[in-house]
């Protein structure tokens, strides 16, 4: 069956117009090229698509399914062909970004209404999926990119990363509680008290998990939460004390709860990362440039202390080697 491309959207301008006349207009043709464009696609098909009289045009039975299931497929194919040009005039068309729960309530929708105001005709979709998916849908190009937290790089040979803040670990209480007349508190003192936290899908957990092995707090009965509000509002109940990350891109959601550094420092690093060795399509990349310069506009300034770092040099995982020597990251 030889069907060319042109004879379908001949046929399904003459089907929606049901006339021959109008159908040549549109493609710039004269009407009896339209005809024979007809005519030779109801020979391939061995069909007949129309029933031609001399007022009229009409689909027949066959026309009539033809065009309905021949007509959807070209409109699609025309959406996708200009919504991939609009990508690549840079400011328009529709960026997909994976983030995990923490950071789609609290950090992302900042750099968002950032971005919104650079360009008002690009739309940047979010994923808002556990720490693993999130990092998965970037690793399997299911996204642009994707929005992160973790405590150091690690080995994940298809992404490429780039460090945007980095966030000390809190305790966070009322400010009845005994500890908050401190300046800062020792992971060892939180021994005595019940504790909550995030979960794994957050990327909180694994940041944290040094510091409670380290200081005999795995002992101590751990409550893990999916979201920062849960947390706080336990700990306001008085369920116990709450370990968070605090600072000015992350602060409190609760106005009744103080918190204090935890010493020895442990912080969560905030990345942006994208598939290694593929390139940004032009509006992805115009969004990650919002999301950069978005670091330099915390969410709140000065909140709860200003401890972020300012933006760091970009890092690839996993780290890469030159002229012998291990390059660091930061």
């Amino acid at each position: 069956m030889n069907v060319s491309l042109q004879q379908l959207k001949v046929f399904v301008a003459v089907a929606r117009e049901r006339s021959f006349t109008r159908a040549a207009r549109d493609f710039d043709l004269t009407q009896s090229a339209v005809s024979r464009c007809v005519r030779e696609l109801e020979e391939a098909l061995e069909l007949k698509l129309f029933d031609r009289t001399t007022r009229q045009v009409e689909l027949t039975k066959a026309g009539a399914s033809l065009e309905r299931r021949i007509g959807g497929l070209l409109d699609e194919i025309e959406l996708t062909l200009l919504e991939e040009r609009a990508a690549h005039d840079g400011h328009t068309g529709v960026v997909v970004l994976a983030s995990n729960p923490v950071l789609s309530s609290g950090w992302v929708p900042h750099a968002l209404a950032r971005c919104a105001r650079a360009f008002p005709e690009l739309m940047v979709s979010v994923r808002d999926q556990p720490q693993g998916g999130a990092l998965a849908s970037v690793e399997h190009g299911e996204v642009d990119f994707g929005v992160v937290s973790m405590t150091e790089p690690f080995d994940r040979h298809l992404l490429h990363a780039q460090v945007l803040f980095t966030t000390p670990f809190h305790a966070v209480m009322p400010s009845t509680h005994p500890l908050a007349r401190r300046d800062s508190v020792a992971w060892r003192e939180l021994r005595e008290w019940p504790l909550i936290t995030l979960n794994a899908d957050t990327g909180v957990r694994a940041a944290l998990e040094p510091s409670l092995v380290a200081h005999e707090l795995k002992r101590r009965p751990i409550q893990e939460l999916g979201h920062v509000a849960a947390v706080t509002r336990m700990v306001e109940l008085g369920l116990g004390i709450g370990i968070l990350p605090v600072d000015a891109y992350c602060p409190l959601p609760n106005a009744a709860l103080i918190s204090r550094p935890l010493l020895p420092e442990a912080t969560l690093t905030t990345v942006l990362a994208h598939r290694r060795n593929r390139s940004l399509r032009p509006n992805a990349a115009a969004a990650w440039a919002q999301f950069t310069a978005a670091v330099h506009a915390p969410v709140h300034s000065g909140a709860c202390g200003d401890n972020a770092s300012p933006l760091a040099p970009t890092f690839a995982w996993p780290p890469v080697t030159q002229g012998g020597s291990l390059l660091h990251e930061p």
